[in-house]
């Protein structure tokens, strides 16, 4: 991993008093919640480009394939 850089937002002062009255670790909540957004929106492009290639890859014959390479093995 590399170095660290240090990130800040602002919440209502209730809001901080009451997590530290609660014993919540801000640092570690925010960490967590943005690796798991940044989770979330590399599956949703990860999906967004299976769907484009979808198309394409439909419309190729895997029996083609299949008889190709069974052609290919049994000529070696």
């Amino acid at each position: 991993m590399g170095g660290y850089v240090t990130v800040s937002t602002k919440v209502r002062r209730e809001l901080k008093e009451e997590a530290e009255r609660l014993g919540v670790k801000i640092s570690e909540v925010l960490r967590r919640a943005l690796e798991e957004e940044i989770k979330r929106r590399k599956l949703a492009e990860l999906e967004k480009k299976l769907q484009e290639l979808s198309d394409p890859l439909s419309r190729i014959d895997l029996d083609r394939i299949v008889q190709a390479i069974r052609e290919d093995r049994e000529s070696r």
